[in-house]
């Protein structure tokens, strides 16, 4: 009994020891966490109910910015919201099953060449802020040296060049086709990495039971294996298309021309850092991140494991 006795005391020993070890490295995260994500959630929805200007002590003013929210301010509810849901629908959407077609058909290649149009198609998400000035700024230059002016002129299929970010009917196209262009971040990663790590027997399997081509084995094997990283990358995606203000201000300034490429990022930044009004920037902000929220659960009931 009494040997009995020490085997649990030491078993209790040895799991409180490995929960502290479990804590402390868990330590660092928590503390990033804490400093850099929850204070700042918690700092802003405080702020939300205030009128805050960055210089004199913030005012309590209860609902009136979300009031003013939604019943005055003309340019969001005309512009921003809709402009922020065609951008997160054909981006957010659209990129996510272009990352899942290109992380499919690279996955098909031998590992040399899949390695590298992996690195060409993932690096426009880690260089969209210099080529905005290097590539697309040239691109849709508004004279005749623009690059798609001059083409354009060459084909016939224009007489005078167009100011492409000047002009309200391109501006939003022209965020959304750049937005697309660099969608490929580390949700694409990470389907490339769900595809590779596919059971292979089971591909043997199905052709044994009368799978017939790569389309059905995708269908019926590819995605059911690899669901945690489709979650991943939807919910990557729905918060990169939310949260990515960086195109229309690189390519036209904040605000843009008549508010035509003018997301709820940028009128935060907008709101917060141009005039100063940071109590009503920070109920924005709020609003942003339960539509991201709100997202982000949709992506999860579509795609978490069932029990």
């Amino acid at each position: 009994m009494a040997n009995n006795e020490k085997k649990q005391k030491s078993n209790i020993r040895k799991r409180e020891n490995s929960n502290w070890n479990g804590y402390i490295f868990m330590a660092p995260y928590a503390v990033i966490f804490l400093i850099f994500i929850l204070v700042p959630v918690i700092l802003a929805v405080i702020l939300s109910f205030t009128n805050f200007n960055a210089i004199q002590f913030p005012s309590f003013v209860g609902f009136l910015n979300y009031i003013t929210l939604i019943t005055s301010d003309e340019v969001f509810m005309q512009f921003v919201l809709p402009n922020t849901v065609v951008y997160a629908v054909v981006v957010g959407i659209g990129g996510y099953i272009l990352s899942f077609v290109l992380a499919w058909a690279l996955c098909n290649l031998t590992k040399g060449p899949r390695t590298i149009f992996a690195l060409i198609l993932y690096s426009p998400s880690m260089t969209v802020g210099v080529a905005m000035t290097v590539l697309w700024k040239v691109i849709f230059s508004g004279d005749q040296t623009g690059l798609l002016n001059s083409w354009l002129i060459s084909l016939g299929l224009i007489n005078e060049p167009i100011i492409w970010l000047v002009d309200v009917r391109y501006l939003l196209p022209i965020v959304i086709v750049i937005g697309l262009w660099s969608s490929m971040g580390i949700g694409f990663l990470s389907m490339i990495a769900g595809i590779l790590n596919s059971d292979e027997e089971l591909y043997e399997a199905a052709a044994i039971d009368g799978i017939k081509n790569r389309f059905q084995e995708m269908i019926y094997i590819t995605v059911p294996q690899m669901k945690p990283q489709m979650l991943f990358a939807a919910v990557m995606a729905v918060v990169g298309a939310f949260q990515n203000g960086l195109i229309s201000t690189q390519l036209t300034g904040n605000p843009s021309p008549g508010y035509a490429a003018q997301l709820i990022v940028n009128h935060i930044e907008d709101y917060g850092f141009l005039r100063y009004e940071m109590g009503y920037a920070a109920a924005v902000s709020v609003v942003l991140l339960l539509i991201v929220q709100i997202f982000s659960k949709g992506a999860n009931a579509l795609l978490a494991e069932k029990d």
